[in-house]
């Protein structure tokens, strides 16, 4: 809903008609729709819940990433209003081997905030970056059991916090 608001302030601001093709929300949509209904007539319409299945297991996992490698940490807001810059230390990284090679160096997440125009296949390991305790589909399980991601995240957190609070002065 808010992505539906900001196109739509977007286009308000502009001029622009709000139902319209120049709404990008609206045509994802009709992109979307058009996919599953190729899917319908090319494969049968009983394939079209295997893809929306498929989509849903798709964004759980794209979610379940995205809440691993920034749980807990914070970038700080300056007086100004603006918060600072995205540094390595605040995502979490795991470089272990097999991770980075079956996901892209996806798990060099640190360095893709940090530059994220560098190419996947050359993103750095950063030291100071904060650390998964196990790969990332380690801890895609660990956290979809709330108390147990919890008590093995929480302290790191506050370590981490601690570590860049000293380490920034």
């Amino acid at each position: 809903l808010d992505a539906w608001k900001l196109e739509a302030t977007r286009l308000n601001r502009e001029g622009i008609a709000v139902l319209s093709l120049n709404n990008e929300m609206l045509r994802f949509q009709l992109v979307q729709i058009a996919y599953l209904s190729i899917v319908g007539l090319v494969f049968g319409w009983q394939m079209v819940l295997f893809a929306i299945a498929i989509a849903i297991v798709g964004f759980l996992q794209l979610e379940t990433v995205n809440y691993i490698e920034h749980y807990g940490l914070e970038r700080k807001k300056m007086p100004n209003g603006r918060y600072e810059h995205v540094q390595p230390h605040h995502s979490w990284n795991s470089n272990h081997d097999m991770g980075r090679i079956f996901l892209y160096e996806l798990t060099r997440h640190s360095d893709h905030h940090f530059k994220a125009n560098r190419k996947y296949q050359v993103l750095r390991h950063f030291e100071e970056a904060p650390q998964l305790p196990t790969g990332y589909p380690g801890s895609m399980l660990i956290a979809l059991v709330p108390p147990l991601w919890f008590r093995m995240m929480n302290s790191r957190v506050k370590e981490e916090v601690n570590r860049v609070e000293l380490a920034l002065g």
